[in-house]
């Protein structure tokens, strides 16, 4: 089979011909900060992760120009663009989003090709990741934040772009599904983890505090292979007498931050504690996928309808885990452990979920004719559209009129929204505002 083709196209000066020289792996295009120095296309060979692709380079696309060399330019872009399987298309990150841009997109959109919308000049992620989200508003599904010039998220990029490609040598790596267990002290997470792997891997004792390290054991259920992190149970900062007890902490907050997923275990004779709120906090504010495990359920003398009734207690007490399922177990006989498995597996899934940008905003305008947007002082809240911009959590971005016109209350309706039309089932959403430019 003849190899994948990928055209870089854009606007002139947002950095095809850098990014092309990194993915080429040699200096084939001629890089200077004035526009439309590339006019021909530029071929090379590349290749990521055993796949080899064609790439292709191109100049700077200008829509609307009665100069004969633009219009040629412009001319070798559209036979690019009809060659390519793949398009990269890019934009300028620190210029933000334009009209030619637009322009663009509009003859992308036409050619009926993946594209892949590359923000370029993305040097600091985190104070620069509000420069990305109007991108979406180009209308294609994938928006990945680059920087060419020093090669930052370029595999992430490449991840994208070869993940539609057939027949690739590369073999997947192996699914496995990491989760924290969490819960204060003796709640009995080395208890569930010992029942679940048949034989004493971790030391199971009364004394509280026995777990030190997080120990990482894997199982496999369902042929779904999880990998379980018991943690020591963290305390109050204010019982944390000594180094060990402190890094015992730290390791259980790092725990929980390179987990996929979180078990929280919760005591059902001592009910929801504040130390319970403050440990299910931590994992809700790194955006985890949780689910609720009400362990010693053994020793209550309950019925299904005392089980609904601790529920409602249970959500009473940690009204922003409302999304979160929750199971009665009994680590020390296994009753409903399988369970908890299936829920941690779907709950992670959930958090992966991506949401297409069309189907979205119908579902935010129905909702927003149902229940107008908030007014203040004679001005309302306008919103234009919304995009998902990122998993694990699932983060939305609303671009509206004015940030300041968007009531925490209606913030919330918008979230149970998305959540009533999609799910999200044991992951935290992320709703995040901006006003369009």
């Amino acid at each position: 089979m003849s190899k994948p083709v990928v055209a870089i196209v854009g606007r002139p000066n947002v950095g095809k011909s850098t990014l092309f020289n990194r993915l080429a792996g040699t200096r084939i295009s001629i890089v200077e900060d004035e526009p439309s120095i590339t006019r021909d296309r530029i071929y090379a060979d590349a290749e990521w992760l055993d796949h080899q692709f064609k790439l292709i380079d191109t100049g700077g696309i200008e829509t609307n120009t009665d100069e004969e060399i633009k219009s040629m330019v412009k001319r070798q872009s559209e036979l690019a663009i009809e060659e390519a399987d793949y398009i990269l298309f890019m934009v300028d990150g620190r210029e933000g989003l334009n009209a030619l841009d637009e322009q663009v997109a509009q003859m992308l959109r036409k050619s009926n090709k993946e594209v892949f919308v590359v923000v370029n000049k993305i040097e600091d992620f985190k104070t620069m990741q509000e420069n990305v989200w109007e991108f979406y508003s180009l209308g294609f599904e994938v928006v990945v934040p680059i920087s060419a010039e020093h090669g930052k998220n370029l595999g992430d990029l490449l991840d994208h772009v070869i993940s539609g490609f057939e027949n690739g040598e590369t073999k997947p790596e192996e699914d496995i599904i990491n989760i924290a267990i969490v819960g204060k002290p003796n709640v009995g997470k080395s208890s569930l983890i010992n029942y679940l792997v048949g034989h004493e891997r971790v030391i199971v004792s009364e004394a509280p505090g026995t777990t030190r390290d997080a120990i990482d054991t894997t199982i496999e259920f369902n042929d779904i292979k999880y990998n379980l992190i018991d943690t020591a149970g963290l305390r109050r900062k204010a019982n944390v007498h000594d180094d060990i007890e402190y890094y015992s902490n730290i390791r259980a907050i790092r725990a929980i931050e390179r987990s996929d997923g979180v078990l929280m275990m919760i005591d059902a004779q001592e009910g929801v504690t504040d130390q319970d709120k403050k440990i299910s906090g931590y994992a809700h504010d790194a955006g985890k996928a949780i689910v609720l495990a009400i362990n010693k359920w053994d020793l209550i003398d309950a019925d299904s309808d005392e089980m609904a009734h601790y529920r409602d207690e249970v959500y009473y007490n940690l009204k922003f885990l409302n999304y979160a399922p929750i199971s009665f177990i009994s680590a020390l006989t296994g009753k409903r452990i399988e369970e908890v498995l299936e829920l941690l597996e779907y709950s992670v899934d959930q958090s992966t979920k991506r949401i297409k940008t069309g189907l979205l905003n119908e579902v935010i305008t129905e909702a927003t004719q149902l229940r107008e947007p908030p007014t203040k002082k004679a001005k309302q809240l306008k919103i234009y559209y919304c995009s998902q911009v990122d998993v694990k959590p699932p983060t939305f971005v609303f671009f509206v009129n004015n940030p300041d016109l968007m009531h925490f209350a209606y913030k919330r309706y918008l979230k149970n929204a998305i959540r009533e039309n999609f799910g999200f089932i044991g992951s935290p959403i992320v709703i995040k505002i901006k006003q369009r430019s």
